[in-house]
């Protein structure tokens, strides 16, 4: 199975979760899901233009459609593996890791503009997304681009979330990485395909490459 523009649209990602996790997983309902785009739509700081913040698949597979897109910086939120999956990339019997934006620092990856007119409709399918089980916080956060400032909806972990996994040491962010694995793939190569991307753009986060590095020696002795 593929994450696509369809298969959110279509609820299959959906379905695929719930058939993996069953009844022990809360996924967000379509009204909830609407009220929080609204809610955060109601909040933005600039009404005549809305960004969103990418810092790991979001950057080389939104889903969502977008009228331009930018390299831009976020401070007061750094890149971390601290939220464990058990689908998708991941599975009860063999979970992975997947990144959030956590407190402290800053971090630097893309920004995408939502064409006016459309922000209701293509944050939906990014709610489908980022928000099906409640792991994420959507946050206003100010981005630095080259040509200046602009607002953008950001993902941070859900402290409050039973699959926040904060404080993990590097050996065990490794391992999970290099053994996750579910519907949509490898764990690992999540995260090698974000610093493939990040790359590309020029942009260097030495903790990631360093895990690159260290799952693929696992990888190498498995």
């Amino acid at each position: 199975m593929k994450l696509t523009r369809e298969s959110l649209l279509d609820g299959s990602l959906h379905a695929a979760v719930r058939a993996q996790l069953g009844d022990q997983v809360q996924l967000m309902s379509d009204a909830e899901r609407g009220a929080q785009v609204r809610q955060m739509l109601d909040r933005a700081p600039l009404r005549d233009r809305v960004w969103v913040f990418a810092f790991g698949s979001l950057i080389w597979n939104p889903a969502f459609h977008f009228a331009e897109r930018r390299t831009a910086r976020v401070h007061g939120y750094h890149r971390q593996f601290c939220l464990s999956l058990y689908a998708g990339r991941g599975s009860p019997e063999r979970p992975g890791l997947m990144l959030s934006l956590e407190s402290g620092g800053s971090c630097t990856g893309v920004i995408y503009r939502l064409a006016p007119g459309t922000e209701g409709a293509e944050l939906d399918v990014l709610w489908r997304r980022e928000m099906l089980t409640h792991a994420y916080r959507p946050v206003w956060v100010w981005a630095q681009t080259p040509t200046g400032r602009e607002p953008a909806i950001a993902f941070a972990a859900n402290r409050t979330h039973e699959r926040y996994a904060p404080d993990l040491d590097e050996d065990t962010v490794a391992e999970r990485l290099a053994t996750g694995t579910g519907t949509l793939g490898r764990c690992c190569d999540y995260l090698f395909d974000t610093v493939a991307h990040l790359q590309q753009l020029g942009i260097r986060d030495r903790r990631l490459e360093s895990l690159v590095v260290r799952v693929r020696q696992r990888l190498g002795a498995a």
